[in-house]
């Protein structure tokens, strides 16, 4: 790469690249951004020494749906299979047995009726 007449080696073009969330390969262009939206609205900041239930995001993807579906397997998300990946997904608790954390489905919440969690 040259800059100003200046021959510089270190720089290739791989320096900027932005990575699928997903897959994490490199993404060419504009990532396709997903974010999660809050559980619930906090009254108050949340104390720095908590740990937040959901990270809201956005995360970056390709355009490819299974990206998204990875992630959210990597992450044991589960999926709500009434609904789509969209750029905004929102969070619904899934019941977890007793001794057991509770878990975490994604859905777009456009559909009215109830939801159908499957793995992701």
């Amino acid at each position: 790469m040259e800059i100003v007449g200046v021959r510089i080696t270190t720089v290739v073009e791989d320096n900027t690249a932005i990575r699928c969330d997903g897959c994490l390969s490199r993404i060419h262009g504009t990532p396709w951004r997903v974010n999660v939206l809050d559980i619930v609205a906090p009254e108050r900041a949340a104390d720095w020494t908590e740990e937040p239930a959901i990270n809201p995001g956005p995360f970056q993807f390709h355009a490819d749906e299974a990206c998204v579906r990875r992630w959210m397997t990597a992450k044991s998300y589960l999926f709500c299979r009434r609904g789509q990946v969209r750029e905004i997904m929102r969070p619904i608790p899934v019941p977890a047995g007793e001794g057991t954390e509770p878990r975490w489905a994604l859905c777009d919440g456009i559909h009215r009726d109830d939801h159908e969690v499957v793995p992701a």
